[in-house]
């Protein structure tokens, strides 16, 4: 009877909750910094470059997508960039890397980007921050 039990009251819990994570992926090109679920097709953002090219790519996916004059601020710097919707759901644009928005990002993992009255925060952790400042490396020219 207690074996019933448990096995109902297993059967009941909803499964896990994926785990979100930063994976930088530097053995390729282009290298990227994936906010992602591993394994999986779930992606939050992405920021690619091909090394040495003092650009990066950031993409932002889910939720509706953003286009027209981005202002994108990190700490007390801030950049305005074109931001274009490449597919359904996602926004895309560029920064320079050694722009003052994107060293403040790699200082306290936090971006904010507003077009119009749409706003997407990214936060990168602090354990993943040297993920981070090994993307703006090997991105830089």
């Amino acid at each position: 009877m207690i074996a019933l039990f448990i096995a109902a009251a297993l059967a009941a819990q909803s499964p896990p909750a994926p785990v979100w994570t930063w994976t930088l992926y530097a053995d390729a090109e282009p290298v990227v910094l994936a906010h992602e679920v591993p394994d999986t097709a779930n992606l939050r953002t992405t920021l690619e470059c091909d090394p040495g090219a003092s650009v990066a790519h950031l993409t932002l996916y889910g939720g509706a997508a953003m286009t027209g004059m981005a202002r994108i601020t990190a700490g007390d710097a801030s950049a305005v960039a074109e931001a274009a919707s490449p597919r359904s759901g996602a926004t895309r644009l560029a920064l320079r890397i050694d722009h003052p928005v994107f060293a403040a990002f790699t200082v306290d993992g936090q971006v904010v980007v507003i077009v119009g009255d749409q706003r997407r925060a990214i936060e990168v952790p602090a354990a993943h921050l040297a993920k981070l400042r090994r993307f703006a490396e090997l991105c830089s020219g």
